[in-house]
């Protein structure tokens, strides 16, 4: 196959494949056998073959593959010229209407930093596994910073260990503002403020014990922790409104449909799986147990190839109701959106895996939503043995009082909080039925619809309950109290 033929081959090309390329030696063929990242129509990378060598090669076909092309040679040779740990670039060409190539020395058996963050992110916080990779991290970021290069995709990706060494990736996202100075106290805020914006939430309160490991690499600035956080906040931001973009978008993430007949979303990874449960929905729900069935909605438990989901259909009850329903989006989207925003903000609830829309020229009707399946009780079923003497688990009540802590820091209001909306699962409280979800722009809309929430969440128990009295206590009764 021709380089150019790439940018026709889609998402998933068909593998291995031959890709006549050149270099200072001659032509040889490439053969490319896996990839690991794919932008279609843009950007291949995957491993390969060359002139006899393992290599990573990344492809840049299409319109921008000459800007992309320079882009990443650049920051390729920035890093090697300040002498920072990167892979030997062996080869690399850029031809009028075939597109560009670099090829790197494989690193085999490397283990990228997030790979690293992901076998140990379900420790306490700050356990000492957590600390060391992002010691590792920091220092390494630090190191870049002293040599007046920041990189601006900075994730733990970009960071792989091989051979007792820590390797920089991607120079497509490489910058420098001086080469060989220290970067400025405000780019180095901004570049940190991407690093920590992307760590789990229960980081935050420990920011600045981690700032030491970044100023083992470079003590040029002192880092005021304001205006670090400012930049972290404001990324945070940014981070979620582009992600809740891609939620109903074809991308790396997920798989998305969308046209006259139809809107369809599921999880990259979930596609091969999801497919077929989309198609038979209604099928499964007949032959699962059903929590509710009739109305507005059914939900059921349904097993797929030895696997317990919950799927739940939104039903059209009349023409009239249909009236109401076809011109906005369904509460199926609404689900989907809000229970993927709070995946991402690390707000238990069952992983959203994929989402159907039925639509006959753009006009919506029946909707569905898969879940992954919560096993747990619901807080009612939970707390039933302690509503006489109010003497609940204290970790129990602890993960109550962190829930509402994380709602009350986010604006997010649930809309019908009764207790059978809320699961215990893996030490934490899981919010369901998010259609009436809401995360909101400020506080005086937020205000009222937190003490709604909170007056429906207390109507789970008598008032004159011991439990009652308990939990009534513990939870901020407005937003003024929990500041």
């Amino acid at each position: 196959m021709r380089l150019s033929e790439l940018k026709h081959a889609g998402r998933s090309p068909s593998l291995p494949l031959n890709i006549p390329l050149a270099d200072a030696a001659g032509p040889a063929e490439l053969q490319l056998l896996s990839l690991l990242r794919v932008l279609p129509g843009q950007r291949y990378v995957g491993a390969g073959v060359w002139r006899g060598r393992p290599v990573l090669a990344k492809l840049l076909v299409g319109g921008k593959a000459a800007r992309h092309f320079q882009r990443e040679l650049d920051g390729v040779r920035l890093l090697a010229t300040q002498g920072l740990t990167t892979p030997l670039l062996l080869a690399d060409g850029l031809k009028d209407g075939e597109g560009g190539w670099l090829l790197f020395d494989f690193l085999e058996g490397a283990e990228s930093l997030g790979d690293a963050w992901k076998q140990v992110e379900h420790l306490p916080v700050l356990a000492d596994e957590q600390s060391a990779v992002l010691a590792e991290a920091l220092g390494a970021i630090g190191h870049l910073h002293s040599k007046g290069l920041w990189q601006e995709d900075l994730h733990l990706d970009n960071l792989l260990r091989h051979g007792g060494q820590l390797y920089l990736i991607d120079g497509a996202g490489i910058c420098a503002e001086t080469a060989g100075k220290p970067l400025s106290q405000q780019k180095v805020l901004e570049n940190l403020g991407v690093f920590f914006a992307q760590l789990p939430k229960s980081l935050e309160p420990f920011t600045e014990e981690l700032l030491v490991y970044y100023l083992l690499g470079n003590g040029e600035h002192a880092l005021p922790m304001e205006a670090l956080q400012k930049q972290i906040d404001k990324v945070r931001r940014w981070r979620l409104k582009d992600f809740l973009i891609k939620v109903g978008r074809e991308c790396t993430l997920f798989s998305v449909q969308r046209g006259a007949f139809g809107l369809r979303a599921i999880r990259r990874e979930e596609e091969a799986a999801m497919l077929p449960v989309l198609e038979q929905a209604d099928a499964l729900l007949d032959q699962g147990h059903l929590y509710k069935t009739g109305g507005a909605a059914s939900v059921g438990k349904v097993e797929v190839a030895g696997r317990t989901l919950v799927v739940k259909r939104y039903n059209i009850k009349g023409f009239s109701h249909w009236l109401k329903r076809f011109w906005r989006p369904s509460r199926a989207w609404h689900s989907w959106r809000e229970g993927n925003r709070l995946a991402f903000l690390g707000i238990a609830t069952p992983k959203p895996l994929a989402l159907l829309e039925k639509r006959f020229l753009w006009l919506r009707s029946r909707a569905y939503l898969v879940t992954e399946y919560l096993p747990g009780p619901d807080i009612i079923e939970r707390f039933a043995p302690y509503v006489e003497s109010g003497e609940a688990p204290e970790a129990e009540l602890q993960a109550l009082d962190h829930l509402f802590a994380e709602l009350i820091r986010e604006r997010i209001s649930h809309g019908d909080f009764k207790g059978h909306n809320l699961f215990w699962q893996q030490d934490r409280w899981a919010l369901i039925d998010l259609d009436s979800m809401c995360q909101h722009g400020s506080i005086s809309s937020f205000a009222p619809a937190y003490a709604r929430d909170r007056a429906r969440f207390m109507r789970n128990w008598p008032e004159s309950s011991a439990l009652h009295q308990v939990i009534d206590q513990r939870l901020p009764k407005d937003i003024s109290s929990a500041a």
